[in-house]
């Protein structure tokens, strides 16, 4: 079967080739490939800044964002042939830490945890790929191709129910939420945000064109610009952009009480504005709490599951800009400036 691979830290390497079947070592479901989404991350490991292949393997089979089709079910029930399904992308740590041991594996403490498509297990962009029961989760069949939306709906609906959680601290009733960034994450925030009933802030670079237009018509604020302009003092901010300034800038807006979820993963930058004692200072001032939020554990990935089950499917499909063959893999990764979502689709849904 053919699989899109890459051998980790070497730039130039990610090819189309024939790779072995995968074992039933991988996982008692055998599943045929749909479609796999593209996100940064993909494309950080073909340009060889990570990743980390199968010990004793040279490369490593790409893609965590999945949805597949069962085509043996195996002995375990709870999966049948036909049923779409998503997999799961972390797995434990062999320890494991405490955090890995009752499940949460998204909030591993010693790094030893492995990841499909990323770190240590084969991904999911090949014709098949077999999963372990416990880390296959089904998906609602209307979906269809919208079900590769799922993983990275997983990450918002954990930092919501983050920011839900540490609310909890005080009395706390946020009727506002600032999103910063429009991509994929963001977008998906915006919709979780708004099907929650709260007020919704988007704000991204693009002036017009398909982000905006998508804000909009979901009944949220599309802002355009910096964010000490947007007129308001939000009760929660999820930042996914990682740009330095935006993120000084959320701190400096953030409400009284407010909560700040970085999201998003940056690559340097400062906050020319503000110092690290003025950010420390505004946060103690307005008891204001800023944390971090990365990756799913299971109980995230069935909440992102109903939530994407009840969404405007009309709406969602428009989160996918772009869909390539596994012959064009190389253009999936290269970005283009109204690209949101793109989708390599192995299979017709």
């Amino acid at each position: 079967m053919k699989a899109i691979t890459v051998e980790p830290k070497k730039q130039g390497t990610a090819r189309l080739m024939e790779v072995q079947e995968p074992n039933i070592h991988e996982g008692s479901i055998l599943v045929e490939a749909v479609a796999v989404g593209v996100c940064g991350t993909d494309v950080e490991i073909v340009e060889g800044k990570y990743g980390w292949a199968p010990a004793g393997q040279p490369h490593l089979v790409l893609g965590h964002e999945s949805l597949g089709r069962v085509i043996d079910p195996g002995p375990t029930g709870g999966f049948k042939k036909g049923d779409l399904v998503v997999g799961i992308v972390r797995r434990p740590d062999p320890v494991p830490c405490p955090n890995c041991a009752v499940g949460e594996w998204d909030m591993c403490s010693n790094g030893q945890y492995t990841e499909r498509g990323i770190k240590e297990i084969h991904g999911y962009m090949s014709e098949r790929w077999r999963i372990e029961p416990e880390y296959a989760i089904k998906v609602d069949a209307s979906l269809g191709l919208l079900g590769v939306l799922l993983e990275p709906a997983t990450v918002v609906a954990k930092a919501l129910e983050q920011v839900v959680f540490i609310g909890r601290r005080s009395y706390w009733e946020p009727k506002s939420i600032l999103i910063t960034g429009a991509g994929p994450i963001g977008l998906l925030a915006a919709l979780f945000a708004k099907m929650y009933g709260l007020d919704v802030h988007v704000l991204d670079r693009m002036e017009s064109g398909s982000k905006p237009d998508l804000v909009r018509a979901l009944g949220a604020t599309y802002h355009s610009g910096s964010v000490l302009d947007i007129g308001f003092h939000p009760d929660s901010v999820i930042e996914c952009t990682g740009v330095g300034q935006v993120i000084g800038e959320s701190i400096q807006q953030l409400g009284a009480n407010g909560i700040l979820c970085l999201a998003g993963i940056g690559h340097g930058g400062s906050v020319k504005t503000m110092s690290v004692a003025d950010v420390a200072a505004s946060a103690v001032l307005k008891n204001n709490v800023i944390f971090g939020s990365v990756n799913a554990n299971k109980r995230h990935w069935y909440k992102a599951s109903q939530w994407l089950a009840r969404a405007d499917r009309n709406w969602l499909s428009k989160l996918i800009t772009r869909i390539e063959t596994p012959d064009n893999f190389m253009q999936a990764l290269q970005r283009k400036p109204d690209d949101i979502k793109v989708v390599i689709q192995f299979s017709a849904i």
